[in-house]
C-alpha cells in the first residue's frame, strides 16, 4: 500500500474537554509526513455527558444492560469528532476525498485487564464508527481494543507499533524509550531490531487532576506550582509503592480509576499534590526496572510533560534522563492521536497492532473494525 493521509483522533481519560486531531501520511510501517495537528474543544454540554458516562460505567462494571447515557454520549461524541475531523482537514486546504482513513479511538469509559482466576478482560470505548463513516464518507477504523481483549490480551497499551516507528527515526537501540503521560502512564521500549515491550506504568495525571478539582483549585496543577510548594510524605509514598501492580510482570494495563486521588486523603493541598506527583514519577522508575534493558533516556509525550515539577521528579525519582518529545522534533501533544492514524493504516493492511510483549495476546494480531 502506498502511504495515505490518515486522520487520528484521541480524547484522553482525563476529560480535558478537547479532541486531539492529527494527520499523518503513512503506510502503517513508515512515517512519510506529519500533517496538521489541532486541539478542537467539545461543545460545552458534551464534557459533563462524558463525565456522567464514566461515573455510570464504574457502577455498571460490565454487568447487565449498558447505562442509557452511553448511547446518548456516543452519538454526541461521534458527531463532534466528525465535525472536528472535517474542520482540521478543510483548514489544511484538503477535502475528505484526500483522506484514506480515519482512526477513531473513541472515549474509554471503563477498562479492565484480564484478572487472576482466568476472568477475561473487558473494555468499552464510546464511538460509533458507522455513524462517522456516514457523516464523513471515508473509511473509519474504530473499536481498536475489543479483539485484543477477546483473544485474552490486556487491550492496552496499543501505542507500541507507532512508538517503535518513532524510536526508529531517533536511531533507538534499547538505551531510550517513550513515556506517554496521560491519565495513565505507559512506556514503550524497543531494541532497534525485533523486540518491543510496552505496558502501563501506573497513574500519571489522573489522580493529581482529580485531587486539584476536588479541592476547587482548577482543572490541573498548572506548571506544577502546587506540588512544587509542597513536601512529599515519604512514608506514605513508600506504602503506596508497595501496590502489587507496580512489581507485577508485564503485560499489564490499568483503568484510569485504578489509582485515585484518595491516595492523598487528609493531606494539605500542596503536600497532597507533591505526593501524588512523586508517586506517579516513582511508578515510572519501578516500570523501567522491569524492562529487558533499563533505558538511560525517556522521550516524554502527553500532557504530563508540561508539568516541570513532574518532569523534575521523573529525573530524580525514576533515575532517568527525561526530556520532552518535542526536543527531537516530535509533537508531544499529538503523539496519541498520530498513533491511531498510524494504527488505522495498519488495520487496513491487516497488519498486527498488538503483540505478546505489549498486550499479552498469544500471537501478533490485527484488530479494530472497519466502517466503509
Amino acid at each position: 500500500m502506498k502511504p495515505i493521509w490518515s486522520v487520528g483522533l484521541m480524547t484522553g481519560t482525563v476529560l480535558d474537554g478537547n479532541i486531539d486531531v492529527a494527520l499523518l501520511k503513512t503506510d502503517g510501517e513508515r512515517i512519510e509526513a506529519f500533517g496538521p495537528y489541532a486541539l478542537v474543544p467539545y461543545d460545552a454540554p458534551i464534557r459533563p455527558m462524558l463525565e456522567q458516562a464514566q461515573a455510570e460505567a464504574r457502577v455498571w462494571n460490565f454487568e447487565g444492560p449498558e447505562p442509557a447515557i452511553f448511547a446518548k454520549a456516543e452519538e454526541a461524541l461521534t458527531r463532534a469528532q466528525s465535525a472536528a475531523v472535517r474542520q482540521v482537514v478543510e483548514g489544511a486546504g484538503m477535502t475528505m476525498a484526500d483522506i484514506g482513513v480515519v482512526g477513531f479511538h473513541g472515549q474509554t469509559v471503563l477498562h479492565r485487564g484480564p484478572q487472576k482466576g482466568g476472568l477475561r478482560g473487558e473494555t468499552r470505548q464510546l464511538g460509533d464508527g458507522a455513524l462517522m463513516h456516514a457523516i464523513l464518507g471515508t473509511k473509519v477504523v474504530y473499536d481498536f481494543r475489543t479483539s485484543d481483549i477477546r483473544a485474552g490480551g490486556q487491550g492496552a497499551p496499543l501505542a507500541a507499533a507507532y512508538h517503535a516507528a518513532l524510536l526508529g527515526t531517533a536511531g533507538a537501540s534499547g538505551d531510550s524509550a517513550i513515556l506517554n503521560l496521560g491519565g495513565v502512564g505507559n512506556v514503550t521500549w524497543w531494541d532497534g531490531k525485533s523486540d518491543v515491550v510496552a505496558f502501563d506504568t501506573g497513574p500519571a495525571n489522573a489522580p493529581l487532576n482529580d485531587f486539584v478539582r476536588a479541592r476547587g483549585l482548577g482543572e490541573m496543577d498548572r506548571g506544577g506550582a502546587l506540588a512544587a510548594a509542597g513536601t512529599v510524605d515519604e512514608a506514605r509514598l513508600v506504602r503506596l509503592l508497595e501496590h502489587p501492580y507496580l512489581s507485577a510482570a508485564y503485560p499489564k494495563s490499568l483503568d484510569r480509576f485504578d489509582f485515585t486521588a484518595s491516595m492523598a486523603d487528609g493531606m494539605t493541598n500542596e503536600d497532597g499534590a507533591a505526593t501524588l506527583t512523586a508517586f506517579s514519577a516513582s511508578c515510572v522508575g519501578k516500570a523501567l526496572d522491569l524492562l529487558p534493558q533499563r533505558p538511560k533516556k525517556l522521550f516524554v509525550s502527553g500532557g504530563g510533560r508540561h508539568n516541570p515539577t513532574f518532569m523534575a521528579m521523573l529525573r530524580q525519582r525514576a533515575a532517568v534522563d527525561a526530556v520532552s518529545a518535542d526536543t527531537i522534533g516530535w509533537r508531544g501533544d499529538a503523539v496519541e492521536a498520530e498513533c491511531f492514524a498510524f494504527l488505522a493504516a495498519r488495520v487496513l493492511r491487516g497488519m498486527p497492532i498488538s503483540f505478546p510483549s505489549t498486550t499479552g495476546v498469544p500471537q501478533p494480531m490485527s484488530g479494530g473494525r472497519i466502517a466503509g
